[in-house]
């Protein structure tokens, strides 16, 4: 039986879990230099293998951890059964991704480091922080009258 998660009540420190992952992935984006500014720009200016070493691990990562799902057939912590859902291929990935990249190369940081590096005091990014929300905002507001 599938259960909506968001609709259930739990205690107070029920999301605890989750404040204490944040800030280890926090610490280790800042321990190894993902969230620094100066690495961005060395991977953009191709000066540097350090910001691919780090992409391209995740991605290996997540190739094998698909696949063992797969081959496995690994169900949830609740008893589901894990799927797949093929994607359909859109021009507006296209569009999006020329703005992602466009952004996260003048600001030096993409949507997952944000907090960490205001965390550790580049409160410059704030800037881009309400940015990201208002792009977010703006983009569901005119969902519908873009291409997908």
């Amino acid at each position: 039986m599938c259960i909506n998660e968001s609709q259930k009540q739990h205690k107070w420190y029920y999301n605890l879990k989750y404040l204490v992952v944040g800030l280890l992935f926090g610490v280790l984006f800042v321990k190894a230099e993902v969230v620094s500014w100066f690495r961005i720009q060395e991977m953009f200016r191709l000066r540097s293998f350090h910001m691919y070493g780090i992409i391209g691990s995740a991605v290996a990562v997540g190739m094998i951890s698909v696949w063992i799902i797969k081959r496995f057939g690994i169900h949830t912590i609740s008893g589901e059964k894990i799927t797949f859902a093929d994607k359909k291929f859109s021009q507006g990935q296209i569009y999006g991704g020329l703005v992602f990249g466009l952004g996260w190369g003048l600001t030096g940081a993409c949507p997952g480091p944000l907090f960490a590096q205001i965390g550790m005091g580049a409160t410059a990014i704030v800037v881009t922080l309400l940015s990201a929300i208002t792009g977010t905002w703006v983009y569901g507001r005119f969902r519908e009258q873009l291409p997908h």
